[in-house]
């Protein structure tokens, strides 16, 4: 029996996106991904990098179409899309509301189920991706010392849901 926690259950669990097998999931239907940017793709407040630049380029190359989902002002958001090809966006999302990965969807012309979304936080990455339908990946964050005080509080509190996860229980 499923429960409200298992909404901030991820699909599945991975150390980084940099090693994630892609291929597999285009073979299985996905066609779009969907990122968060701080400690998803690079340390918090970070400017795109080659590594999250040439990511970009590739998963393009093979095909996939791609956005930013991000609860970020849009100066931030825009500059790293921009930065990584011209990425569809969507800053200030309200995640973990639904609504800013359903319009990313509407954009790229996409149904929840076609998608992934990669973030490093539960209350609002995995929590937010679940509420639109989209399978949610949790990613080990990139540098915890660069998360501002507000997300070093929410880590705390992932702890014991992270717990559970590990054990199965809640789902």
């Amino acid at each position: 029996m499923r429960t409200w926690l298992s909404k901030l259950y991820p699909c599945q669990r991975i150390e980084s996106v940099y090693g994630f097998d892609f291929e597999t999931a285009k073979s299985k239907g996905i066609k779009a991904l969907f990122f968060d940017i701080d400690n998803t793709l690079v340390p918090h407040d970070a400017l795109a990098d080659e590594r999250s630049r040439g990511l970009m380029a590739v998963l393009r190359h093979k095909g996939f179409s791609l956005g930013l989902v991000s609860n970020n002002r849009e100066p931030r958001v825009k500059s790293f899309a921009e930065s990584c090809g011209g990425l569809e966006y969507v800053f200030l999302s309200g995640k973990p509301k639904p609504d800013g990965y359903l319009r990313l969807c509407e954009r790229l012309s996409v149904k929840p189920d076609q998608v992934l979304f990669f973030g490093d936080q539960l209350f609002t990455d995995i929590w937010g991706a679940n509420n639109a339908g989209i399978e949610s990946i949790l990613v080990e964050p990139i540098d915890k010392n660069t998360d501002i005080p507000r997300i070093r509080i929410k880590r705390w509190l992932e702890k014991p849901i992270l717990c559970l996860y590990k054990k199965g229980f809640f789902l």
